[in-house]
């Protein structure tokens, strides 16, 4: 049989129970399927439920074929190399022992003569050709990404399953997996933001509360007919507000009229002019009159609300998150931060770079760039104080924030408004309520333990309890910003950056979000040149 993915009538839950996904029927086959859908929907949930690692709140999978999963963040233990991600590290001593003669006749029968072939064949495909013994702490994040797509295809699973697969990858890398995914004749269900990746796939599937609907074509072709679905639902809204507005009026129509009819009828009891049994009789048709009419009036109230209703819940999926920040205040002849003459690494007889030198001033719009390993990230610390400099002189306003990939300047043990609170000490409650709101965290949304969140739900918190107060900061230092965010939310803090009035140093792979943020400067670590991005003004 062909490998395939069927999913039914499957339900998933948090560890928590907090319900996710409801009665999903879905089947995968030999495409590539790109999966979106807003953050914490319950996208890597399902992956994990596909090969058993999450046990669903009832459903089923059935899978025909083997599995390949791509995980978005792994634990790299000390000392694991690359050999290990592959599993050939004891096969790989065989060989190497056959080679210097020191393997018996049973060993020789049981060595695979063609791995290092294989090896080296799979890493070429992700453009990475490290040694084997290389340990992967010695990698950048992109780098060990490329080894763990690679290890993936070394397996030949017939289903791939990759959660985010262009995170941390440099453009090269990005390129290196889409044709990858182009030759794959296989099964691939792709999680991802990656507008550019989302392009190439057969199919989308789109997750959300309401449950799971496929899109055939590639994300353009599903963007459109997002956008006829918009406009369809937002005509449902007005034609059921309109049709309650009548209701209410009818009713109250109504309740007019009866009020008058039954002014007059007591005025006639009370002057004598009706016998009493037939005023009696005419009250009691009026009141059960009355009655039905009233039980009909409600009835179809009920449905116009429970129709409005509805469409916001649909508007509310639909509609994009809107981020409107306050101004910062800053000058523009203001410096923000200054580096001369630094060098910096974590052994002073290996620095990652040397003597390098940037000056950002004003709300100027630096974009840091460079392939995977060149020092970006070790830069960055740098800049937060995380990091000593082996030599030369950092400089930089207090009034900065920095957004590394784990958003650790929140406390992951407290609630989003809590820590919203710690770091706006002198917003009140109303305030801190309302500004979470506006980054789509509202009422016991805003009290989740950070901890608990989704990569992109943490990093819009961390964007909410930063850029949500009163006055934010001078200078905002983003390490890959849109890695975990889903797409309408990178396209709203696309939207919310170019109305910043602050500085900007941006460290992304990302060429759509650095066109969008409106880039004016580059500083590529690889050959330490700073330039000027005309291109992008």
């Amino acid at each position: 049989m062909p490998a395939s993915i069927i999913l039914s009538n499957l339900s998933l839950s948090t560890p928590d129970g907090r319900s996710l996904l409801s009665n999903i029927d879905l089947t995968f086959t030999t495409e590539r399927t790109g999966l979106v859908g807003r953050n914490g929907v319950g996208k890597t949930t399902l992956l994990a439920s596909i090969i058993g690692e999450h046990v669903p709140r009832s459903g089923r999978v059935l899978a025909n074929g083997t599995i390949g999963l791509l995980r978005q963040d792994v634990q790299v233990l000390a000392g694991t190399t690359v050999a290990d991600l592959f599993g050939v590290r004891r096969a790989l001593d065989l060989l190497r022992r056959a080679e210097r003669g020191d393997a018996s006749a049973d060993d020789i029968a049981a060595i695979d003569w063609t791995l290092e072939t294989r090896l080296e064949a799979a890493l070429a495909r992700l453009g990475f050709d490290p040694s084997p013994d290389t340990e992967l702490s010695c990698l950048s994040g992109g780098q060990i990404t490329r080894v763990r797509l690679a290890a993936l295809i070394f397996a030949a699973p017939d289903f791939l399953l990759l959660d985010e697969p262009t995170n941390n990858l440099d453009r090269d890398g990005r390129k290196a997996v889409t044709d990858l995914l182009a030759a794959w004749r296989g099964g691939a269900i792709v999680v991802s933001h990656d507008r550019g990746l989302l392009e190439t796939m057969d199919a989308i599937v789109e997750l959300t509360s309401l449950g799971a609907t496929r899109y055939g074509g590639n994300w353009s072709r599903y963007r459109e007919q997002k956008a006829v679905e918009l406009a369809a639902v937002r005509h449902d809204l007005a034609h059921a507000e309109k049709r309650l507005s009548e209701i209410d009026g009818k009713a109250q129509e109504a309740a007019e009229r009866k009020a008058r009819k039954d002014s007059g009828g007591r005025k006639k009891r009370a002057k004598g002019d009706m016998p009493r049994i037939l005023a009696g009789a005419r009250k009691d048709r009026s009141e059960d009159s009355g009655g039905k009419s009233t039980q009909i009036a409600e009835r179809r109230r009920a449905e116009a609300i429970d129709a409005a209703d509805t469409a916001r819940r649909r508007i509310e999926i639909l509609q994009p998150l809107s981020v409107r920040l306050p101004a910062t205040g800053l000058p523009a002849g203001r410096e923000v931060l200054w580096l001369d003459g630094v060098s910096a690494g974590y052994r002073p007889e290996r620095p990652v770079f040397q003597d390098l030198s940037l000056m950002i001033v004003g709300p100027e719009r630096v974009a840091l760039v460079g392939p995977n390993g060149s020092g970006k990230t070790t830069l960055l610390k740098l800049i937060a104080g995380e990091l000593r400099p082996l030599s030369g002189t950092v400089r930089v306003r207090p009034d900065f924030a920095l957004f590394d990939q784990k958003v650790s300047l929140l406390d992951p043990a407290t609630s989003i408004l809590d820590n919203f609170g710690r770091l706006n000490p002198k917003a009140g409650a109303n305030e801190c309520h309302a500004a979470l709101a506006r980054f789509m965290f509202r009422a016991d949304a805003a009290l989740q333990i950070v901890g608990s969140l989704s990569g992109g739900q943490l990093f819009r918190a961390g964007l909410a309890c930063v850029l949500g107060g009163a006055t934010p900061p001078s200078l905002l230092i983003l390490d890959e910003p849109t890695n975990h965010l889903d797409v309408e939310s990178i396209e709203a803090v696309e939207a919310g950056l170019r109305a910043y009035d602050g500085a900007l140093l941006v460290v992304s792979h990302d060429e759509a979000f650095l066109q969008a943020i409106g880039i004016t400067r580059r500083l590529d670590l690889a050959g330490e040149r700073d330039s000027r991005g005309s291109s992008f003004q």
